[in-house]
């Protein structure tokens, strides 16, 4: 887990048994896209292909594992944005097999067909909430809807107890790292604000201004962080942001979060009602 030069990576980095980051860091960005893919025997997913400009650097990191584009069967597209989605039908044409297809959810699947009519597409929730590769390694499919949008999810992986969480623990963050590395200090934190500290940038509030801003309310970010605390969760790996990979660093960054009174619409509304005041002030 050295990341040292990550930023010039060229390799794919596996961060578990058979998984793989293939994303591609830009330190121009304060956004940090994570495609990951998952490699059992012959057989590969990958989860939240990436942009279309990305396309490239992805790819190379995908052939750079040593499997062949047509060992691709899922792709799976956690919601539709084009950071996630842009590159499909480089995707398809690399792939080029029939038995090809695309999990996601009905809510998501509407506008993934704008990118592309040709593969045929799944509800996760019509298949069982769950994918099982030719040697039984599962992946399971929980919905976290409105986190951020209504078809959103995540997905688990059953073998190494990681949860591919979209854009749950996301962050912005313009100090990127693969791996989050949280301080034990930082997991105890209880002044966000001012660091006690005296870290140059705070690990944590990159993720809480993140959510406040894309998930859309308080009760959808609570509900999904009930459906996370109830699995077992070794590794989490966002689609934003850094991969957690204790269970301590997981539960301080949940408690964090459970923290954060104003979220989506509410943060809105707060920052709305201290503007006027601010401006009734002047």
């Amino acid at each position: 887990m050295n990341q040292v030069g990550i930023e010039f990576e060229q390799e794919p980095i596996e961060i578990s048994e058979g998984i793989y980051w293939v994303g591609y860091a830009d330190n121009n960005s304060g956004l940090h896209c994570n495609p990951y893919l998952i490699i059992e025997d012959d057989e590969a997913v990958l989860i939240d292909g990436g942009s279309r400009d990305d396309f490239s650097n992805v790819m190379l990191k995908i052939l750079r594992t040593g499997i062949k584009p047509s060992q691709i069967t899922r792709l799976i597209y956690q919601h539709y944005d084009p950071d996630l989605c842009g590159s499909l039908p480089q995707l398809e044409a690399i792939i080029h097999h029939d038995n090809l297809r695309i999990i996601s959810h009905a809510e998501n699947n509407i506008f993934i067909h704008y990118y592309s009519s040709k593969t045929k597409k799944l509800d996760f929730r019509a298949i069982g909430n769950s994918f099982r590769f030719a040697t039984g390694r599962r992946l399971d499919f929980f919905g976290t809807p409105f986190c951020h949008l209504p078809g959103s999810f995540v997905t688990y992986d059953q073998k190494t107890k990681t949860l591919f969480s979209s854009d749950l623990f996301g962050s912005f963050d313009n100090r990127w790292t693969l791996f989050l590395n949280l301080p034990d200090a930082c997991r105890k934190c209880n002044h966000l604000e001012s660091c006690h500290e005296t870290i140059d940038v705070c690990p944590v509030k990159g993720i809480i201004e993140f959510h406040q801003r894309i998930m859309t309310s308080n009760m959808a970010s609570a509900n999904a962080l009930r459906i996370i605390e109830s699995l077992d969760v070794a590794m989490i790996a966002p689609q934003h942001g850094s991969v957690l990979t204790t269970k301590e660093e997981i539960k301080a960054v949940i408690r964090h979060l459970r923290s954060v009174e104003n979220v989506g619409i509410e943060h809105l509304l707060l920052d709305k009602s201290n503007d006027k005041i601010e401006s009734d002030q002047r």
